[in-house]
């Protein structure tokens, strides 16, 4: 029987390893915040046009969105201090700003980002409904950020144009781009396309909130803050956003500043949530395209497959599994042979090792 490889003397911190302390990474990422959210201060005072376009009835949602610039230049910093998020960081780059893998495959890039990021495909492997669920929040959201954060900042504006008629002209950074009639099919989608994005999100995120009140493996392991409210948070934005629209219409403004106030609150809360809680995912996620971007370029370049040091069966690429290696060593787990064994050795390995060493002192 193949022995577990044996965990390697203990590993001398390096001095390099002394300037990632926990209180350098806080100043780094305290510093990288603050030069994030400076700076998009100063982009909304000039996309605004000196803020002659911006409307101050938005601006509570415009300084929640420079606290979410800080926090998510925070917690990215912090996350990418950590050895694995950062090997996975540089490869994934690396991969990304590569002449020879571009002339290699050329549409490798856009077709992850098509279905990695996009259609997120690895999720239909799962559960066809999780898939679909997924899906109404993903684009639900993003049409509602494309709308709601240019708005909040002034980029873009709707005024009436000066011709006869009920015609409106959006303009970006002041320059018109287009104009419409406001009663007709385009008029009525630019007016209500925040309605159309709660629309998507509000049966996404009440099937995620059904399944984690009724699952049993989603309930054992779930967490209230969590799990639970940033579900809770998307429901109530997108059900006070439809209730103001129907306030305007059929209530003729009844209820309307209530339904504004807490909406504004439930957006607010939300985006200084992002950072540092389950949403964070979004902005994590496109970096494990570089990472898959790597392992797809290590396989087209015909590097040698590893080949499993127990069974034999094939691993991956070589540059992959010593990618892992490094991470470990960078980790200093001392046992970065580890990497050379497939998922299913591993875990006979670690249970032989149980028998033998932890069992055994009960027999």
């Amino acid at each position: 029987m193949t022995e577990p490889p044996q965990a390697a003397e203990a590993v001398v911190p390096t001095p390099e390893a002394a300037v990632r302390s926990p209180a350098a990474v806080r100043r780094r990422a305290t510093l990288a915040g603050a030069v994030v959210s400076a700076l998009l201060i100063l982009a909304i005072v000039l996309g605004s046009r000196l803020l002659r376009d911006f409307d101050s009835a938005l601006l509570p949602y415009a300084v929640a969105t420079v606290f979410l610039a800080f926090g998510v230049a925070y917690r990215y910093t912090v996350w990418i201090s950590a050895p694995g998020a950062r090997r996975l960081f540089r490869q994934g780059w690396r991969s990304f700003f590569s002449a020879a893998n571009f002339r290699r495959a050329p549409t490798a890039l856009p077709k992850m980002i098509a279905t990695y990021l996009g259609l997120q495909k690895f999720l239909g492997a799962r559960s066809h409904a999780r898939w679909a669920a997924h899906q109404l929040i993903f684009w639900g959201c993003v049409l509602a950020a494309l709308i709601t954060f240019p708005l909040t900042w002034g980029w873009f504006t709707f005024t009436s144009s000066t011709g006869a008629g009920p015609g409106y002209e959006m303009r970006i950074w002041g320059f018109k781009v287009l104009g419409f009639d406001a009663l007709n099919i385009v008029g009525w989608l630019m007016f209500h396309g925040l309605d159309v994005a709660a629309v998507l999100v509000i049966p996404g995120a009440s099937y995620f909130l059904w399944r984690r009140m009724k699952d049993r493996g989603a309930v054992t392991g779930q967490r209230f803050a969590y799990d639970l409210v940033p579900l809770i948070a998307l429901i109530v934005i997108s059900v006070t956003g439809l209730l103001l629209t129907f306030s305007s219409i059929f209530l003729h403004g009844g209820g309307y500043q209530f339904l504004a106030i807490l909406h504004m609150v439930s957006v607010v809360f939300t985006l200084i949530y992002i950072p540092f809680g389950k949403f964070f995912h979004i902005v994590q996620r496109p970096a494990a395209v570089g990472m898959q971007l790597f392992k797809y370029t290590s396989r087209s370049k015909d590097e040698p497959v590893m080949a499993c040091r127990r069974c034999q069966e094939p691993i991956d690429t070589a540059p992959y599994v010593e990618n892992l290696r490094g991470t470990m060593r960078d980790l200093q787990l001392g046992f970065d042979a580890w990497a050379e064994y497939c998922p299913r050795c591993k875990r006979v390995l670690r249970g032989n090792a149980y028998l033998t060493h932890v069992k055994k002192g009960f027999k």
